[in-house]
């Protein structure tokens, strides 16, 4: 793979690993904590989630919100992605000047700054879908886009028990997607449903079940929507914890599955399928490196809290210390390894490697994705996504 244009993020600081791309053995020598992506599982991941949609007759649109790369939403495409999805406009400003096409902002955009992006965005890809959940919401795009002299495609955000965005009866629906019918400035799609809540619940048939049956309104919504002539040719929606039932329920046009390209934790905890295989295997990891250990048993990490996401478990040991090591939280810039056979220190400077807890929001704390084959440095990619707005 030839050498990217790494970052430039820092005041024009580049990547202090730049100069390890190519070296033998140079997954060992990163400065840490760093980010790593294995690229065997990670395009393993890619290519076997496209087939699955493929397979059950479903678009694939995946969210960026976890990778927050461009260089990574290209290769999404190249292996049959219809498009991307994004939470911010941040993120989909990113896509746009990358020139990643099919472009869905899955957050209703509301707000002065965040509706005068929105329209440059348009200036420059009129093909950008959003997501609309309230009158109020398209009453003020309407105004915006008409002053502008734009039109955007717009979804109606279905709320199905998660509580967050989206109308959540069937009621509201009929009536916001009568009004987005009718309106000039935005031309109505279809609808999105996403539910978070149940991305995680360990086991198939649990998940199944409450999945399914909150399903039933997205499929009162939709049936509600026909009789009054408006027809959604896009159904998008669903997640890596449902991309496996989603099928089941014969409602989606396309997944909007995310976090399937690197698995976490959280992730690696659920039984995605029915007969419990996983099907993905785990792409990201943090590496670390003991800078003390000047107890038996124990060593410190160089990654704390500004290291990983703490909105679910603490990350796991894949690599670098003793079956059985237990990492905690000790600090900002520390964590804490424990283990209870043998009393080996962990040789100063050594490195370990942890499986991220969420890779979402830890994928946001870092700046750059270092590509590994094996024990090598490949490449060196860029998280031009972050950001506010």
């Amino acid at each position: 793979m030839a050498r990217r244009r790494v970052s430039q993020r820092g005041g024009g600081r580049p990547s202090p690993n730049t100069g390890l791309i190519g070296k033998a053995g140079s997954r060992e020598l990163l400065a840490t904590p760093a980010l790593v992506l294995d690229l065997d599982a990670f395009e393993a991941n890619l290519r076997g989630m496209a087939r699955y949609c493929r397979e059950h007759g479903r678009a694939l649109r995946p969210h960026a919100k976890t990778h927050k790369s461009t260089h990574i939403a290209a290769l999404q495409a190249r292996n049959g992605a219809v498009g991307i999805c994004v939470a911010t406009v941040r993120e989909a400003q990113a896509m746009v000047e990358a020139g990643v096409r099919g472009i869905l902002i899955t957050s209703p955009v509301a707000g002065p700054a965040k509706m005068d992006a929105l329209v440059a965005l348009l200036e420059r890809d009129p093909r950008i879908m959003i997501v609309v959940d309230s009158a109020d919401n398209a009453r003020q795009l309407d105004v915006r886009l008409r002053a502008a002299r734009r039109t955007v495609g717009v979804l109606l955000d279905v709320d199905v028990g998660m509580h967050r965005t989206g109308v959540p009866d069937v009621r509201g629906a009929l009536l916001l997607g009568q009004r987005l019918a009718g309106s000039d400035r935005l031309e109505f799609r279809g609808v999105q449903c996403y539910s978070g809540m149940v991305q995680h619940i360990a086991g198939y048939r649990e998940r199944a079940i409450v999945y399914l049956s909150q399903l039933t309104l997205l499929e009162s919504m939709l049936e509600g929507l026909a009789r009054q002539g408006i027809r959604a040719p896009i159904v998008t929606g669903g997640g890596t914890g449902t991309f496996h039932i989603d099928p089941r329920a014969g409602l989606f046009t396309e997944s909007q599955a995310g976090s399937y390209v690197f698995m976490d934790v959280q992730y690696n905890d659920v039984q995605l399928s029915q007969r419990g295989a996983l099907p993905l295997r785990t792409a990201l990891f943090v590496q670390s490196m003991v800078l003390s250990n000047n107890h038996r048993r124990a060593a410190t990490l160089d990654a704390g809290f500004k290291s990983f996401a703490m909105d679910g478990p603490v990350p796991e040991v894949r690599r670098g210390a003793p079956r059985g090591t237990r990492f905690q939280f000790y600090g900002d810039e520390f964590g804490m390894l424990t283990w209870s056979r043998g009393a080996t220190r962990l040789r100063l400077g050594s490195k370990v490697e942890l499986v991220t807890p969420h890779c979402d929001p830890t994928v946001n704390l870092h700046d750059w994705y270092h590509c590994v084959r094996g024990d090598r440095l490949v490449d060196i990619w860029p998280v031009d996504a972050r950001g506010s707005l």
